[in-house]
């Protein structure tokens, strides 16, 4: 399995992170997730599941910071199209991202889904993972990262992983 993340010289593009516009961003966080390409995913795909996280913020906040968790995207979406997380939010379910961990008490609304890079030191490197299963899992909206690694055990068919750099 493949997976792309289309960038500009060598970068997720400034509308999906740090520099998005003011009408893409909320509570200060961007908001407008980035099309993904998935190819030569098995052919007994039935949903994917995706986990966007920044490990380089480790030395920043104390933690691994998760910027998106999606589960349950139909396999026949293998182009996940800009901004999918609040455009397409009805079609496939959402995690929680760091802003709703009790370190960090975010506001609410930026909570569940995608909330774009930050890096405030340096280019961060975010690790997109896109996974292949062979069912749908059993989560609701608002699910956490660990509700996802249980659930998926003895469903991932395939994986693949992506090094995202976005800038400061």
């Amino acid at each position: 399995m493949k997976i792309s993340v289309p960038l500009t010289n060598g970068v997720l593009a400034d509308e999906y992170g740090k520099y998005a516009p003011a009408e893409a961003m909320l509570a200060d966080y961007p908001i407008r997730s980035f099309p993904i390409e998935i190819n030569e995913a098995p052919a007994a795909t039935k949903t994917f599941a995706l986990v966007f996280i920044d490990y380089d913020s480790t030395p920043v906040c104390g933690f691994t910071w998760i910027h998106w968790l999606a589960a349950n995207i139909p396999a026949t979406m293998t182009a996940i199209p800009a901004d999918a997380s609040r455009q397409l939010k009805d079609q496939f379910v959402q995690g929680n991202n760091s802003n709703a961990g009790a370190l960090v008490n975010g506001d609410k609304q930026i909570t569940v889904g995608y909330v774009g890079p930050q890096p405030p030191d340096k280019t961060h490197h975010y690790t997109l993972k896109v996974y292949a299963l062979d069912d749908r899992l059993p989560l609701e909206n608002g699910y956490w990262l660990n509700d996802f690694v249980h659930a998926a055990k003895g469903h991932i068919l395939a994986h693949a992983q992506l090094d995202v750099p976005s800038r400061a």
